[in-house]
């Protein structure tokens, strides 16, 4: 299931879509969110897509 919030809070404010994540992680997006907007988003967007994939790959139990 998509948490459409998340979507929207990583193109709004990246950093903090993936506070769930360590904090070098949330370093890094947040950099590149104050160096240049952009990067920021397309990193957080990018993270997401990979926490629903590893979401997926899970086995049912």
């Amino acid at each position: 299931m998509i948490d459409i919030r998340k979507w929207i809070l990583a193109v709004i404010c990246p950093p903090a879509a993936v506070l769930d994540r360590e904090v070098g992680t949330i370093m890094l997006v947040g950099l590149l969110t104050v160096l240049f907007w952009v990067p920021g988003v397309v990193a957080a967007l990018f993270l997401l897509i990979q926490q629903q994939q590893a979401r997926y790959r899970q086995p049912q139990t």
